[in-house]
């Protein structure tokens, strides 16, 4: 099955693939020329093989214990990820010294970051990862802190930068060299602002439905210094219709010549559907 978020990384990698119907795009104001590329390409490859030590599973409260179990090598992870994927499962250590559950999926030099939105968790891209990873990617889909197998911190929820910080950390420790960045709701604001201020350049930007302002955090200063080819979708009836604005200022805060702005007609954007 053809994933509708791996066909909006395909559209904007200059592949062919065909949008849903679902979907309205809105050329108003793009200027993403057909068939460009944000030197993403998709295909057969076989990831090269890395020697490099895996991180040491580490005892610590999940925040959502009943949906939390642990792998063959003792790291937790979320009960929804599949039997066949949870030895891909690691632990990440932030800054602040908060403890994520995370999966680590293919390998290379091609990185990928898939940050899930607030109040749901690792499955929203647990089908993508497999898809990117096959096609020769390096995939790290971060469980932020206080959701799912990741820490229970309940006196700090507004740190996840530094989730999306320990993710692309964890990218470059496994030998990424450029990433590629997607995220929903908050994961993409986050991942805006921790990928801006990590060393690794930024191939291209996928948007789903996140805000300009996500807590205390203002991805607009560091979307203007994203120079690489960005999608942003929205659905109008997301947040009760409050994220079409939010979505629009980034787009037009964007520093990328090469941007574009897809319109979900439907009442809301589905992560679910958006990933199966």
């Amino acid at each position: 099955m053809v994933f509708v978020l791996l066909i909006l990384l395909v559209t904007i990698t200059g592949c062919s693939a065909n949008m849903p119907a679902s979907s309205n795009e809105d050329h108003s104001s793009t200027h993403l020329p057909q068939n460009t590329s944000p030197t993403i390409e998709t295909g057969n490859e076989t990831p090269e093989v890395i020697n490099i030590p895996s991180n040491p599973s580490v005892e610590y409260d999940p925040a959502w214990p009943d949906q939390s179990v642990k792998s063959s090598n003792g790291h937790l992870v979320n009960s929804c990820v599949p039997n066949e994927l949870r030895d891909k499962a690691t632990t990440l250590s932030t800054s602040d010294g908060v403890y994520l559950s995370a999966l680590v999926l293919g390998s290379g030099d091609k990185g990928v970051l898939l940050a899930h939105e607030q109040g749901y968790n690792i499955c929203s891209f647990v089908d993508m990862g497999p898809e990117l990873a096959n096609s020769g990617y390096l995939v790290v889909i971060p469980e932020y802190r206080n959701h799912g197998a990741s820490q229970n911190i309940p006196e700090d929820d507004q740190n996840i930068d530094r989730d999306a910080d320990a993710a692309l950390s964890e990218l470059k420790r496994l030998g990424a060299k450029r990433v590629f960045l997607a995220g929903a709701s908050c994961g993409g604001s986050t991942a805006i602002i921790a990928g801006v201020r990590q060393a690794l350049p930024i191939e291209g930007l996928i948007i789903l439905s996140s805000p300009a302002q996500c807590g205390p955090y203002d991805a607009i200063p560091s979307v203007r210094k994203i120079k690489a080819l960005s999608l942003f979708v929205f659905s109008p009836g997301d947040y009760g219709g409050s994220i079409e604005k939010e979505v629009r200022k980034l787009y037009q805060a964007s520093g990328a010549t090469d941007k574009e702005q897809i319109v979900d007609e439907s009442e809301w954007l589905s992560w679910n559907r958006y990933v199966s």
